[in-house]
């Protein structure tokens, strides 16, 4: 995978053996994409937080703006719905028989993700809403800490989807160097200003969650999507474990660090 800058028009890419990034809107770049059935769908979309991200200063493109994928980035909650039902009706028919789709969101919208996913794959295809606790951010004197995402994962069938059950140390005296299937709950950290692997990209969530979520649900040499693949995080963590990926990415600077963190991994 050789590096580039973040140019190009819709749809073009840069590969490598087993990644490849597309420069371009999710709902135009995948339909002209001639891939096989993909094993894993995950897509960090955007939180409607009514404000855009800023890349942090002392980073690359320090200061500029980077909006929502939907647009405005003050869009109300059913412009998002709309939004993400449109590509989601472009992607569902590439999952394999045995694929799955992860969603990750937070408390703006999970609920009617939610419902969303229900009405399009059905109430059956459910598998679990994943709660990620991270410890950083703010608090307030008026609610409680809001210090988790959700993460909600569906399947095509409930009968043959692909899941290895991810295992973490034991602390309980009696399994006192163990093993445990792990929980629902992803009690992962997110990434400090100190942390190596941070990019300085605004939305960069760390390669150990997504180490956890493709390790369970894409088969070894299977195929992973990330169609809002932002600094490429996904591509970097299904390199690691042996999986093909596809990320794509309307943002300059996401597609440029993307490419970058593959071409040093020398994938």
């Amino acid at each position: 995978m050789s590096g580039g800058g973040g140019g190009g028009g819709e749809g073009d890419e840069r590969r490598s053996a087993s990644a490849i990034v597309h420069h371009g809107d999710w709902l135009t770049v995948l339909p002209m994409l001639e891939v096989g059935p993909i094993d894993l769908v995950y897509a960090d979309v955007p939180f409607n937080t009514g404000r855009a991200q800023r890349t942090p200063p002392g980073a690359k493109g320090a200061g500029r703006s980077v909006e929502t994928q939907y647009g405005d980035s003050r869009g109300s909650t059913a412009e998002f719905i709309a939004w993400l039902r449109a590509r989601l009706e472009i992607t569902l028919p590439r999952l394999a028989p045995t694929g799955s789709l992860m969603i990750h969101c937070d408390w703006r919208t999970s609920h009617r993700v939610r419902v969303l996913l229900d009405d399009m794959l059905g109430e059956d295809r459910f598998v679990n809403h994943l709660v990620w606790t991270y410890g950083l951010g703010g608090s307030s004197p008026r609610r409680f800490a809001r210090k988790h995402d959700d993460i909600l994962f569906y399947c095509v069938n409930p009968e043959q989807y692909h899941f290895t059950a991810p295992r973490v140390a034991a602390t309980s005296r009696r399994l006192a160097g163990q093993s445990k299937k792990m929980t629902d709950v992803l009690d992962i950290p997110s990434l400090n200003n100190q942390a190596r692997e941070r990019t300085g990209y605004p939305t960069q969530k760390p390669v150990a969650l997504l180490e956890v979520l493709i390790g369970a649900c894409c088969p070894p040499g299977g195929l992973v999507l990330d169609p809002c693949c932002g600094s490429g995080t996904t591509l970097v963590a299904a390199a690691k474990l042996g999986r093909r990926a596809i990320g794509i990415d309307q943002h300059d600077e996401a597609v440029r660090v993307a490419r970058q963190r593959l071409a040093e991994l020398r994938v």
